[in-house]
């Protein structure tokens, strides 16, 4: 029998009669013989109104009891499903992350997976029934209810198809990935198929489609991953290893953030080992850096800049000022009002003109670059907030991506 691992995303579920339809969807393929797991998502923005719930009663909460709160708003979409499932006759259950077999580490709120045992969803597979499973969670060795992080839901879907050997296929409200966010621009086009490694770029520097975590996964253990509409039956994107660039055009998508604050310590001394010192307390309090920049010394100091989520400003900020006075650091300078926008496609740092031309279309259209940032795969600037949209739109007809063949 084959097995196939489905996830639909909040918006998919968001009301009474979209679990319904899904809940069609789903025992249509049940129906043609597939044995299905579904990962589902809290419904609509059941997650951003139990956070807003918690800091309505405490403005900080502890992050375990975050956890088990949180992890309520899958459960709840994973029974509704399941009961929309029986009232069409199908034989379904649900299962928590930890009942499906799902263990994480003790990072409340972004715990890793360590191990996913599968004889839970085999045995309940080998009943001929079907498996929803409430995305996002786990438990772990203390058996505490632990989250993934944001986009959890799309990394548990890998992680079970990974542990399952099933295909994977990610239903959203979008009908699979574009060459830049079609609210921003709307001539950008769907690609067939894109690289994980094209696609983790695209994901790590903005575009929302896919957790990054995930398709990581999916590269890992080499698992397909089909991007598609929930309601539609147009092909999707599908994500994989082999995907043929030699073509005129390197450049396969545009991807865009406005979650980017910017922190620079300045007149740091320039010694042998200050950025441990500087990067090791930040990693000790759970902070993730983005994009690092270090100017020239002079007179044995040297600035130094970094990139953080903004909502993560305040929290860094004490650590930021206490590592400040640690190594003797001048003063401590935040920006909260910073975007960035990236050109991802295999080979273009290697190619030629993909750089001159992205700095030159920014220049032109009067946008001042504040960071650059590359890989082997992306080049990306960090611009004022304000011209992160105008930017987006400015390079993707630069790079005529609206030709791009479906």
């Amino acid at each position: 029998m084959s097995l196939v691992v489905q996830k639909y995303g909040g918006s998919s579920v968001a009301t009474a009669e979209k679990i319904k339809s899904v809940a069609a969807r789903i025992k249509r393929t049940a129906d043609a013989g597939s044995g299905v797991v579904v990962v589902v998502s809290a419904m609509g923005d059941t997650t951003d109104e139990l956070i807003e719930l918690a800091h309505a009663i405490n403005p900080h909460p502890e992050a375990r009891e975050m956890d088990v709160l949180l992890s309520t708003g899958e459960t709840q979409a994973s029974a509704l499903m399941v009961m929309a499932l029986h009232a069409l006759g199908a034989e379904a259950i649900s299962l928590s992350g930890g009942q499906a077999g799902m263990r994480t580490d003790r990072v409340h709120r972004s715990a890793r997976i360590l191990d996913i045992d599968p004889a839970r969803l085999k045995a309940e597979l080998e009943r001929g029934r079907i498996i929803v499973v409430a995305g996002f969670q786990g438990l772990t060795e203390d058996l505490d209810v632990a989250t993934i992080g944001r986009g959890g839901s799309d990394t548990t879907a890998v992680a079970f198809a990974a542990a399952l050997g099933a295909r994977c296929e990610i239903y959203t409200d979008v009908e699979g990935v574009y060459t830049a966010d079609p609210r921003v621009v709307p001539d950008a086009r769907k690609l067939k198929d894109i690289s994980y490694e094209e696609m983790l770029e695209l994901a790590s520097k903005g575009a929302k489609v896919m957790a990054p975590r995930a398709v990581e996964l999916g590269s890992v253990y080499n698992i397909g991953i089909l991007v598609a509409h929930s309601t539609k039956d147009a092909p999707g994107t599908l994500i994989h290893g082999g995907v043929d660039m030699e073509g005129f055009n390197r450049v396969r998508g545009i991807a865009h953030d406005m979650d980017v604050a910017k922190i620079t310590l300045r007149h740091v001394p320039d010694r042998p080992g200050i950025a441990a010192e500087i990067f090791e307390p930040l990693a000790d309090a759970n902070l993730s850096v983005d994009t690092i920049v270090q100017n020239v010394s002079e007179n044995n100091t040297t600035d130094l800049t970094f990139t953080i989520a903004k909502n993560d400003v305040k929290r860094a900020l004490p650590v930021v000022n206490e590592i400040a006075k640690t190594i003797g650091a001048k003063e401590v300078v935040a920006d909260e009002k910073m975007g960035k926008v990236s050109i991802v496609g295999t080979g273009i740092q290697s190619a030629p003109g993909y750089a001159a031309r992205m700095f030159r279309t920014l220049s032109e259209a009067g946008i001042n670059i504040e960071i650059i940032s590359t890989s082997e795969i992306r080049i990306t600037c960090i611009v004022p907030e304000n011209s992160v949209l105008d930017a987006v739109r400015a390079l993707h007809a630069a790079f005529e991506l609206e030709k791009v063949e479906l």
